[in-house]
């Protein structure tokens, strides 16, 4: 049906409409499975705890029915994964927004790992769970597998989650996950916008089907303008191309001791689009709201069958089913 806007692992995601008028995501579990249920619940108890203006927001949630409901802010233009691949010649994907994208998801997880109150792993970064606003800024997407830290905890040892071509090799092996997990993930995404290939690549070749095993092998042998996308090499200068490939490559570094932080990776990124003229907002830590129990003091949500939003209360979401999606990529 054409309210459809994407399925993914967790569930299907629907273009709704509340009793305003506002066109919201709302993400339906696919079946009752108690692990799913657990999912959902995790992902209101960490977005619960983040007011970022990169960070999609949840606007309420039903856990009471047959299976639970959250519903988001809806982003119109997509996922980061569907604008790189299928880009038009008409709006092609530049440099500059390419490095504004990257920026503004180091600065996400920068501030989830060391500026919130309690420390937050992702778990599940990659470019399908970039979302772009109207104005194509990122919005990071999809906590059901996240996880809060105490502050004295360095890693976690789990059940291994993650999606394939974006796992931390040393989180595979030893099922511990650390930040540096996050910052692996994170330099896959990079990897993919500097070159434009798929975290996985479609060939027949097993031992080029990993980007970052492609990625860090043409560094290695000095290949890197071989790779590099065909719109990143008619914009970007050289040294600029060769400073973010670094990062990229110190972010996948193997041993997760030697990666260096978020912190660190958005301090360098916003350093090379200084260098491009690039004008900055600094979306400084210190101007960043973190909260303990609610998004922020002039907006909650509640759990149960009906939705809070601003001192609010819809009786029910209501789907448009009548209605184009606004996108129709995967969730």
């Amino acid at each position: 049906m054409n309210r459809i806007l994407g399925q993914g692992g967790q569930g299907t995601v629907y273009k709704g409409m509340l009793a305003d008028g506002k066109i919201v995501a709302v993400k339906r579990s696919k079946v009752v499975d108690e692990s799913k249920v657990e999912e959902f619940i995790n992902e209101v108890v960490i977005l619960s705890q983040i007011n970022h203006r990169n960070v999609v927001q949840l606007l309420g949630c039903c856990l009471e029915t047959e299976v639970p409901l959250l519903v988001y802010e809806f982003i119109p233009n997509g996922n980061l994964f569907d604008y790189i691949y299928y880009q038009s010649q008409e709006f092609p994907i530049t440099w500059e927004m390419r490095l504004r994208i990257a920026g503004e998801v180091a600065g996400v997880l920068s501030y989830l790992h060391s500026a919130a109150s309690i420390p937050i792993y992702h778990r599940d970064i990659k470019s399908t769970n970039i979302l772009l606003d109207d104005k194509y800024g990122a919005k990071i997407s999809d906590f059901g597998t996240s996880r809060s830290m105490a502050i004295d905890q360095t890693h976690m040892t789990t059940q291994v989650h993650g999606t394939f071509g974006y796992l931390d090799p040393e989180y595979f092996r030893s099922s511990q996950f650390t930040d540096k997990s996050d910052v692996y993930s994170f330099g896959v995404v990079l990897a993919e916008l500097l070159t434009g290939e798929k975290a996985i690549r479609l060939i027949n070749s097993e031992e080029d089907k990993s980007l970052a095993a492609y990625f860090l092998s043409a560094m290695k042998e000095n290949r890197l303008f071989e790779i590099v996308d065909a719109q990143v090499l008619k914009e970007a200068k050289k040294d600029d191309i060769l400073t973010v490939a670094k990062l990229t490559k110190k972010c996948m570094n193997l041993n997760g001791k030697k990666r260096p932080t978020m912190k660190e990776v958005t301090t360098e990124l916003l350093e090379i689009k200084a260098s491009n003229g690039v004008s900055i907002v600094q979306k400084s830590l210190e101007e960043m709201d973190y909260t303990q129990g609610d998004i922020n003091s002039s907006r909650n949500f509640e759990t149960g069958s009906s939705f809070t939003f601003s001192g609010s209360v819809f009786e029910s979401a209501t789907f448009s089913v009548d209605a184009d999606p606004l996108i129709s990529n995967k969730w």
